[in-house]
């Protein structure tokens, strides 16, 4: 981060700094954390209550592992620590996040801001944009989603004077929330990937999902640059409400960077051809990570890097070499567990209905398994959640969707501690047998990740090349069960699967 003492940051954040016996104010801070496990020598640990963990209990913590400070919105008696006491920490995070940038922006050296919104497609965009342009010069993004008002202004936090490039995941889930990020680090280049119905049930209508994420486009100032998705509807009309240069993307004969000629491998790693402005001749792109969707979010990263200087051939290169990109976003990995060995496409850490259309895709894309032989592919899915009214409907519209694209089983997981997802992982199970008219996989459905474990486990045993997509909302669990693969912990005990009863025959699977 940028040099700023506890002092200057109190001033920052308008907040009553209490010194601590050891310091006066004068101390540098070289870290902002709101981990006490992650406190360094130098860290200033912001103490933000919870729901269940409240940050101002690990003050003591924060002061053995080094901190300098702490912010805080009521002093803490009995550590002897310098403490800035405000209203609201997690505000003050977002003030001193934007003092960050604001220290970085008057320095002569130049610094770019780049935002990305959309409903899908954001996290991936971002890993691949930081590849490019880290090519190039000093770039900090967030590691996984840091998107909202803790994680981004964490990330904000960690440009330095040596940084030329941030780029900034911007998420939403009400009306304000990408104005307000926008407000901390006010981006030069605008990306806007996909208007769908993520959080629908918080918004209310895709419409204002549709004015949510235009926040992005609003914040550009004249000489900013947006960079919209041609083939999205409500993307469109976001270009005029930008000040200054649009740029559009996507494989309509009306995008300036452009893909044709899309294809495929035999475990879904698209090809295609690259149009980029005043470049002469096409590129040819081969991805290397998964999923054929996965063409939109490179073109939108490439039009970025293109626009910032990036060489072609290194644009061509770099997204060549990304084979994994941020944690449970179709990660690729082969476990050996129990006996048995399969392939994991671990896409576990959200989900809502264009996301998981895409993840189906990619496994059902996936033809050939180790060794060349035909995989059996097993969709392991987990409820998608804040859709609203219409969730169940949503959910059967998924199940129908998976029954069509030739898949060998189908696991829904519910949860015997949560009705609604139990409830929704029904309507999963429920669309698949409406779609399949008894000739598509045969759903099962458990209550548990455990269940869940058992259930692949038994398929995978019966079918040696199986290839397993784990896809559905955090609260789901998939992406702890996809950490249990990678720890290679214990495995549940096989025998006693009693909950993976066959929807349509009766028989365990």
């Amino acid at each position: 981060m940028m040099l700023i003492t506890v002092k200057e940051a109190a001033q920052a954040v308008d907040g009553e700094l209490h010194g601590g016996s050891a310091g006066d104010g004068s101390e540098a801070i070289s870290s902002v954390v709101t981990d006490s496990r992650k406190v360094e020598a130098g860290s200033l640990f912001v103490a933000i209550a919870g729901e269940r963990v409240d940050g101002h209990d690990f003050l003591g913590k924060a002061l053995e592992a080094g901190a300098v400070a702490a912010l805080v919105d009521h002093v803490v008696d009995g550590v002897d620590i310098d403490q800035i006491v405000v209203g609201d920490t997690v505000a003050a995070l977002g003030l001193l996040a934007k003092e960050n940038i604001r220290r970085r922006r008057v320095e002569s050296e130049p610094f770019t801001v780049i935002g990305i919104t959309g409903s899908v497609g954001k996290t991936t965009t971002k890993d691949l944009l930081k590849a490019l342009l880290s090519s190039q010069a000093r770039t900090i993004a967030p590691i996984g989603s840091f998107n909202n008002d803790i994680g981004m202004p964490l990330t904000a936090l960690e440009v330095d004077s040596q940084t030329r490039y941030l780029v900034s995941e911007m998420g939403a889930s009400h009306i304000g929330e990408i104005a307000y990020l926008t407000s901390i680090a006010r981006p030069d280049i605008s990306i806007v990937l996909k208007v769908g119905v993520a959080h629908l049930g918080e918004f209310g209508s895709v419409e204002n999902i549709q004015k949510a994420k235009s926040e992005i486009v609003r914040a550009l100032d004249e000489d900013g640059v947006a960079i919209l998705n041609v083939d999205d509807n409500h993307v469109v009309p976001m270009a005029n409400l930008a000040p200054g240069l649009v740029y559009w993307f996507g494989q309509g004969s009306d995008a300036q960077i452009r893909a044709w000629n899309v294809s495929a491998d035999d475990h879904d790693r698209a090809s295609f051809d690259m149009k980029l402005p005043d470049v002469a001749d096409p590129l040819h792109v081969r991805l290397g990570i998964p999923g054929r969707h996965n063409v939109m979010n490179a073109l939108a990263a490439s039009a970025a890097a293109w626009y910032l200087d990036v060489p072609a051939e290194d644009i061509v290169r770099v997204l060549g070499e990304q084979k994994r990109i941020s944690p449970h976003r179709m990660a690729v990995s082969t476990l050996e567990r129990a006996g048995a060995s399969f392939t994991v496409i671990d896409d576990s850490f959200n989900a809502n209905p264009d996301s998981m259309k895409a993840g189906l895709d990619g496994l059902a894309g996936w033809k050939v398994a180790e060794g060349g032989s035909a995989p059996f592919r097993i969709a392991v899915l987990g409820s998608m959640l804040e859709l609203g009214g219409d969730e169940a409907a949503l959910h059967r519209g998924i199940g129908e969707y998976a029954a069509g694209l030739g898949l060998d089983a189908v696991i829904a997981v519910g949860s015997d501690h949560d009705s609604t997802l139990d409830s929704l992982a029904a309507d999963l199970v429920e669309g698949v047998r409406a779609g399949g008219e008894g000739n598509g996989p045969v759903p099962e459905l458990v209550h548990d990740v455990d269940a869940a474990d058992r259930a692949v486990l038994r398929l995978a045993l019966r079918h040696p090349h199986a290839v397993v997509l784990l896809k559905g909302s955090h609260a789901s669990g998939l992406s702890g069960l996809a950490a249990r693969w990678e720890r290679n912990d214990s495995v549940p005990d096989l025998a006693g699967l009693s909950e993976g009863k066959s929807i349509q025959n009766g028989e365990t699977l």
